[in-house]
């Protein structure tokens, strides 16, 4: 067990968090044809319980360059180490999956790859091409990582032209370094005032529940407010295994709508906050 937490520490799970995994026939049958692709979803990855919800509203979120990520941050599941070169077949069963599953809205979100001289950012250019070229009725929202700060790598994703571009924030500024430490909590907010700088709209997110203060929340809502952030999403932070950061708090769905309601008074234009919130929730009906 991890030294940072004791039995006694483990919170129970409140009723609002007990939520049965999506098991229709639907939801075996985007599966199974996933598996025969060779892709992977973060809806899959994640085991997220609002899958069945978001393939039910033609919205999906592709994993793409793997599923083995260069970083460690200390509450993610996600296999770290060092990846497989990037399947060059990947965008073309990527494009196919998008026309068979008639997904009207696609998320494209990757593992971090520092070992790619550009972080990936050209194959995020080339699948937004290609969906574009292929299904041209589909709306592209990208979630990339930070590129190391390269803004040049940046520009290759803003030239593709999709039509939102989320990076995602996780956690607030006191504890970035710890549970993120190859991450940069400055670095992030600039590439996020890059993309509200252009004509892109911008989006991102985060989890509560890690030990941070109700001002600490209220800051980093500040301080994307202050990056021009068009959009934000905020959810509870769940414990993947006993090895990852504790959860310390559980907070109430009461809570999560006070927040919404702080990050609408900043100025987001779309904001959606609560328990089960994940980056793509409701993606699609954002306006």
């Amino acid at each position: 067990m991890n030294e940072r937490q004791s039995a006694k520490q483990i919170l129970r799970k409140p009723d609002w968090l007990k939520v049965r995994p999506p098991y229709s026939d639907e939801c075996r049958r985007i599966k199974s044809m996933l598996s025969h692709l060779q892709l992977h979803t973060v809806c899959q990855e994640a085991a997220c319980p609002n899958m069945a919800e978001c393939f039910a509203l033609g919205t999906a979120t592709f994993l793409i360059m793997g599923n083995v990520c260069t970083r460690d941050c200390l509450y993610c599941n996600v296999e770290h180490g060092y990846p497989a070169a990037v399947d060059e077949n990947e965008i073309r069963h990527l494009a196919d999956a998008v026309k068979k599953m008639k997904l009207e809205y696609v998320v494209i979100t990757s593992v971090t790859r520092d070992d790619l001289p550009d972080g990936g950012a050209s194959v995020f250019a080339d699948c937004i091409v290609r969906l574009r070229e292929e299904n041209p009725s589909c709306k592209v929202e990208v979630l990339i990582p930070d590129f190391k700060g390269n803004l040049d790598a940046l520009q290759k994703v803003l030239k593709a032209k999709p039509d939102v571009i989320n990076h995602n924030m996780e956690v607030v500024r006191p504890i970035f370094t710890k549970l993120r430490p190859q991450g940069n909590y400055d670095v992030s907010l600039k590439l996020l005032k890059n993309i509200s700088s252009s004509s892109i709209i911008s989006k991102s997110g985060f989890m509560i529940g890690f030990g941070e203060s109700r001002e600490d929340i209220r800051q980093l809502i500040d301080d994307l407010a202050a990056a021009s952030c068009a959009r934000l999403t905020i959810g509870q932070y769940q414990q993947p295994t006993l090895k990852h950061w504790p959860v310390a708090k559980y907070y109430h769905p009461d809570e999560f709508a006070e927040f919404k309601q702080i990050a609408y008074q900043k100025g987001f234009q779309y904001v959606e906050s609560g328990p089960l919130v994940r980056s793509s929730y409701h993606a699609a009906k954002a306006r």
